[in-house]
């Protein structure tokens, strides 16, 4: 399908570019990243999320961390005690 899009011209110029480095058309450049767009907004959510979301899982073993340091900070050694 055609259509006519209005691009900014420093967006144009460096769409442009990278189109040329990789030796493709620039329609096929402006598709693939509307393809893109879409399929991070109707799956995945926010694309930066794929990398961030991914520590939650470090909660937990932060958390044992901690009260193991705590712990061992609870301890009286035995030069202390005097």
């Amino acid at each position: 399908m055609k259509t006519t899009l209005e691009i900014p011209d420093a967006i144009f110029r460096r769409a442009k570019s990278l189109a040329a480095e990789r030796g493709i058309p620039f329609r096929a450049l402006v598709s693939e990243a509307v393809a893109d767009k879409l399929q991070a907004e109707n799956g995945r959510g926010k694309p930066w999320m794929a990398a961030f979301g991914r520590l939650r899982n470090l909660r937990r073993e932060t958390a044992r961390i901690n009260r193991r340091i705590e712990r061992e900070f609870e301890q009286i050694e035995p030069e202390d005690r005097r």
